[in-house]
């Protein structure tokens, strides 16, 4: 089955639009649906490429936060009134912190807040997490105006930095698996590190040649090969965002 093929600013502004409908719906299980539906299309449509793969390593940040941020509001905050789960230690604050304590009574209104207020944050990250995984950074690069083009091309090297150096990690890992070497300890990533930084400068020089041989750079008056259009299936999907943020 034939994957559709969107314009690339179409999964932006439909995340955008998610994010301002998962703000105003302000109900935790509408927005674990809606991160449910999110998490199922970009797993039906992201590419074997590197940025899409990137979501994976969203969902865990996503993860990592949310345990972060349901930590802190137990340890940290203000007073909550309700029926106390747990009762943890009290440190004691200077007098110009009123209201705000360190420990203490832990209520379940004051863990069910901590938790919704992470899933929202975890939501939005993983909703714009959804359009950078879906969205080939080189087509985004196209289809942006002269004036922002060299502040595009910056962004665009820097987000496909960190795919491009985990997959050549895996690499090496695995050639150094193939020639017997063990890589247990810190001083594997020694072994790791100094091929990684080669390959890396390698690619870095490698690109500002061919960058330099196509003559990218700001100019008056830009050629496009093949134009991005805009369809109709691009269309629907923003009036299905639009949709949901009114039902909001």
């Amino acid at each position: 089955m034939k994957k559709p093929s969107l314009h690339p600013l179409t999964w932006w502004i439909w995340s955008g639009l998610l994010a301002i409908a998962v703000v105003r719906f302000q109900s935790t299980a509408l927005t674990l649906l809606c991160v449910g539906a999110v998490a199922g299309l970009v797993f039906w449509l992201r590419e074997d490429a590197p940025w899409g793969r990137s979501f994976s390593w969203t969902l865990k940040l996503a993860i990592w936060i949310l345990l972060i941020r349901t930590v802190i509001g137990m340890l940290i905050g203000v007073p909550i009134p309700g029926n106390t789960v747990l009762t943890l230690p009290i440190v004691q604050l200077p007098s110009w912190m009123p209201g705000i304590r360190i420990g203490g009574a832990v209520t379940s209104e004051r863990l069910t807040s901590a938790i919704s207020e992470g899933i929202l944050i975890c939501a939005i990250i993983l909703i714009f997490g959804a359009a950078a995984s879906l969205t080939s950074p080189h087509r985004l690069l196209r289809t942006l105006p002269v004036y922002v083009y060299e502040f595009g091309v910056s962004i665009v090297i820097a987000t496909s930095a960190l795919p491009q150096l985990v997959t050549a990690a895996s690499r090496i890992r695995q050639a150094q698996l193939l020639r017997g070497q063990s890589l247990r300890g810190f001083k594997s990533w020694k072994r790791i590190a100094i091929p990684l930084l080669e390959e890396s400068l390698a690619r870095s020089l490698d690109l500002a040649a061919a960058m330099d041989s196509r003559g990218y750079g700001i100019s008056s008056k830009r050629s496009r090969y093949r134009p991005i259009k805009w369809s109709f299936l691009d269309s629907f999907v923003i009036i299905s965002a639009i949709a949901v943020v009114g039902v909001s």
